[in-house]
């Protein structure tokens, strides 16, 4: 076995128990031991989950609780959702396999990754999933969409646990590394504060989807820590200019010219 830190697994607003329980145990089948939770509609803990993990204690004992999808992903630098539905978004779509391949890529550099899984029902809002590095569905017969949970993330770890078993050495990766989730959200935070500011979101109820592409579009670049202190520079020096003309306006309404 290999010294990698292995994906985390984030289920977002998970509604059962047994099923909680049922990703713990397939994650301990593969190797995979960081599991978070968003917004558990039951709360957490839950006994029913240890009964349905069929020993696999450790998972569930270190789960982690976010309130947002954001929160939760914050410290990773990689994160694929995984989706069998037509999402408003312009992502790179991998399979299992393929994602596997990336993320072992990644983590052998010393980056940090993660696997999105949407609520049984809902599954995942298109601005989560606008938060991530592209989209993982699992090619199954299109006569017949139903796949529960736990066999979701079976498939994805063990394409994983195949890979790690059995990899050539992974790539060198060239240049500097991504940044983290939570560098890359300040920085969309504040590039729409900014955007909001002067206008650009018009008409107003159509933010919600302007500001999601713009996260698409953004995030498709892979910044690194250090572009997205110069891209926030930019954002910065620009509303100081906005802000002087502003100025310059008043003053001369003030003269009456």
């Amino acid at each position: 076995m290999t010294d990698l830190t292995p994906p985390a697994v984030i289920l977002d607003k998970p509604q059962m128990a047994d099923n909680i329980g049922s990703v713990a145990r397939v994650m301990a089948n593969f190797g995979l031991s960081d599991l978070r939770l968003v917004a558990p509609r039951d709360g957490w803990p839950q006994d029913r989950a240890w009964a349905t993990a069929s020993g696999a204690d450790w998972v569930l004992e270190g789960v982690r609780v976010f309130d947002t999808v954001a929160e939760a992903i914050a410290d990773l630098n990689t994160v694929f959702a995984t989706t069998a539905r037509p999402r408003e978004t312009r992502q790179p779509v991998r399979t299992p396999r393929e994602a596997s391949r990336v993320l072992y890529d990644d983590t052998a550099s010393g980056l940090k990754a993660g696997l999105l899984f949407g609520g049984e029902r809902a599954g995942l809002e298109t601005t989560d999933i606008a938060l991530t590095s592209g989209i993982v569905t699992i090619p199954i017969d299109p006569r017949h969409h139903s796949l529960n949970l736990a066999q979701a993330v079976a498939i994805n770890a063990y394409e994983w646990r195949t890979l790690v078993l059995d990899a050539p050495p992974p790539k060198f990766r060239q240049g500097e590394p991504p940044a983290s989730n939570d560098l890359l959200l300040g920085m969309y935070e504040h590039l729409e504060t900014e955007l909001d500011a002067g206008g650009f979101f018009h008409p107003p109820e159509k933010k919600r989807s302007m500001s999601q592409n713009l996260r698409v579009m953004l995030g498709r670049a892979a910044f690194t820590e250090q572009e997205v202190a110069t891209f926030r520079g930019v954002i910065h020096a620009l509303s100081k200019g906005r802000g002087r003309v502003l100025a310059k306006l008043a003053e001369k309404k003030a003269r009456g010219e």
